[in-house]
């Protein structure tokens, strides 16, 4: 009997051994990627330190996208990320957009943000709700030549989309859209834009719709960009609707779903602005801790202070925290899993990790930190619009609260 027992013995810690490699293989580590994951991500970071670094002071001063960047990320296929190879696309996943975001966000959040917008808002949009008509006509560009915006944000309607005024009425078969828009990012060099008009207000938001308005469009007026306070490269400005008149062909989607598709759309962008922000806060670091080797006070590096390192090791925790969180996010999203309370909590924590670490990397670097000649304080300038867009720090805590409050239901 205690043969037996010995043998089951073996027989158990054997199976252990083996389920441990199985769910080892099953369930990999969240920074574990495939080929093509680990083969873009290192692309982009040699394509961004590279084509993009050189250009990322002068447009920050001059508040204008160069155009010879944006031309290169098409070049790089960056701009079509998800786009299907037949339409110029790179074919490639939702996490590679991650990816890429993040590694753009190093070097310039305003780039990041421009390539973000482009692949987690408008191409899905078209992709998952265009007809083959406007596939065609607009896929291609998109992922070769033409940037792309999303307009939902007006004077009266940010966080409380149910506000929107912006109107659409129906003549014969083309509408006439009259509103305004406000906070449009990518504006300026759009040659496509996903309107968000409402065309039965008595229906309230039943009645919002998705219209893709052609620049160039009589009637569409891009207005002067704003004066911001980062992301300056990055183009915000308002819009102007007046009697622009588009075909009833161009409605995206289904009449009166617009804002279904674009609170769907902003949940997945979320996502993308928390890699913007773990992006940002790791390209800060990364600028800042060889200075901390460096520089030299009473007699030893300031990174050998135990309370730099103390501080260092606090903030390069919170860095990788909100890296996976996003991760996470992004993983649970491709996998056709629920994925909104995760991508609340990665867009609020990355924004948070991203102020606390642009903040601490000036007090690191000292009177140097605080100057134009290094970049930290550009980071902390364009850091603190993750609080702000695609869904406010607040809004991502009323809906965390909600889906946390509904776990507890018995």
């Amino acid at each position: 009997s205690r043969k037996v027992s010995h043998l089951n013995l073996i027989i158990i810690c054997v199976s252990i051994v083996l389920d441990r490699a199985n769910r080892a293989a099953s369930f990999p580590p969240l920074q574990t990627f495939s080929e093509e994951e680990g083969m873009m991500r290192e692309a982009v970071k040699k394509y961004a330190q590279e084509c993009i670094a050189p250009h990322v002071a002068k447009m920050d001063a001059n508040s204008f996208m160069s155009d010879e960047v944006i031309k290169s990320l098409f070049e790089q296929g960056l701009m079509g990320i998800e786009i299907d190879p037949e339409y110029g696309g790179t074919g490639s996943t939702f996490f590679s957009s991650i990816l890429v975001i993040e590694e753009l966000a190093k070097v310039d959040p305003s780039v990041a943000v421009l390539c973000d917008i482009q692949n987690t808002l408008i191409n899905t949009l078209l992709v998952k709700l265009g007809n083959p008509a406007q596939k065609e006509k607009y896929l291609s560009r998109l992922s070769t030549d033409m940037v792309g915006s999303f307009c939902l944000s007006e004077a009266e309607s940010g966080s409380d989309a149910f506000a929107l005024k912006t109107r659409a009425e129906k003549h014969k078969d083309y509408y006439i859209i009259n509103g305004s828009k406000m906070w449009i990012s990518n504006a300026e060099h759009a040659g496509v834009f996903l309107v968000m008009a409402n065309v039965d207000p008595s229906a309230g938001y039943r009645g919002i719709t998705c219209f893709i308005v052609d620049q160039g469009t009589e009637g569409l007026e891009i207005c002067k960009k704003e004066d911001k306070l980062g992301l300056r490269a990055s183009s915000t400005c308002p819009l102007n609707l007046d009697n622009v008149k588009v075909p009833e062909t161009n409605i995206l989607g289904e009449i009166g779903q617009g804002y279904k598709y674009a609170i769907g759309m902003l949940n997945e962008g979320r996502i993308g602005i928390a890699a913007q922000m773990v992006g940002l806060a790791q390209g800060c670091f990364d600028h800042t801790i060889p200075y901390t080797r460096q520089r030299t006070q009473f007699g030893k590096r300031v990174f050998d202070f135990q309370g730099m390192q103390h501080q260092i090791a606090h903030v390069a925790t919170q860095i990788e925290a909100a890296r996976l969180l996003t991760y996470n996010a992004a993983r649970l999203k491709e996998a056709g899993r629920p994925f909104i309370k995760e991508a609340c909590m990665a867009k609020y924590f990355s924004s948070e990790v991203a102020t606390l670490t642009t903040s601490k990397c000036i007090e690191w670097m000292g009177g140097v930190g605080f100057t134009k000649d290094y970049p930290i304080e550009k980071y902390y300038r364009d850091c603190k619009i993750g609080a702000i867009y695609e869904g406010t720090t607040n809004i991502q805590l009323s809906t965390m609260a909600k889906f946390i409050d509904k776990e507890y239901d018995y």
